[in-house]
């Protein structure tokens, strides 16, 4: 057993301010992250508002828009519903015997609860290796590849916001085997992603510029 001499109160003082001072930078590293996550809109049921606080979010979900088709007002009705804006949003918790945790329901993730394998198809079809399920861009611009997906497989119109949430939750395949008419509760929240894309596109064809004058159908 080794053994030495005991250390002074001033050097176990000494060998503490490194551990205190590299706590101290974690906390930091920790809040400058967060300050760096988008918070979610301050007034998430006016799109004009939305558009007006993130510029970069119009300018993301145009570029989507001009991509693909599926009109802005549905898509920030989507990105509504899955996440409420949040961009690190995640889905709850299996239980055990209904109080013990053992993992998230599903691999959903961020503004658009994307699970990892359709993730993977996007990525692997438009190759945009660095795009991340927590950065609005790249999710507005999921929405509207997705959308274009289900349009081609499907025939739902891209400014039908009920059947493409539908489409969007099943997945093509499910919607094509009319799985959602099993799930009242889930036509009951496409009804809800219908009316918002419906307000939203009455207020976007109100918004002052650098809005457009008038919503736009594709």
């Amino acid at each position: 057993m080794a053994s030495g001499s005991p250390k002074s109160p001033e050097a176990v003082q000494g060998l503490a301010l490194p551990a205190v001072a590299l706590a101290a930078l974690l906390a930091s590293a920790v809040l400058l992250a967060q300050a760096c996550t988008t918070l979610p809109p301050r007034h998430p049921d006016d799109l004009c508002a939305i558009f007006s606080e993130n510029t970069h979010w119009h300018a993301a979900a145009r570029r989507s828009f001009e991509s693909w088709g599926v009109p802005e007002p549905v898509l920030l009705a989507v990105l509504h519903q899955e996440s409420r804006f949040r961009a690190k949003a995640v889905p709850g918790w299996r239980t055990v015997l209904g109080v013990i945790p053992v993992g998230r329901l599903s691999s959903a993730y961020g503004y658009g609860q994307v699970k990892v394998g359709t993730w993977q198809d996007y990525v692997r079809d438009t190759g945009r290796r660095t795009a991340a399920r927590d950065d609005f861009g790249d999710v507005v611009d999921f929405i509207g590849w997705y959308g274009d997906v289900i349009h081609r497989t499907t025939a739902v119109a891209k400014d039908d916001a009920y059947h493409l949430y539908l489409a969007y939750h099943e997945g093509p395949a499910g919607f094509g085997r009319r799985s959602h008419e099993q799930k009242p509760w889930l036509l009951g929240v496409a009804r809800k992603v219908q009316s918002r894309a419906a307000l939203y596109g009455a207020q976007y064809a109100q918004c002052p510029e650098p809005a457009p004058a008038q919503a736009r159908r594709f």
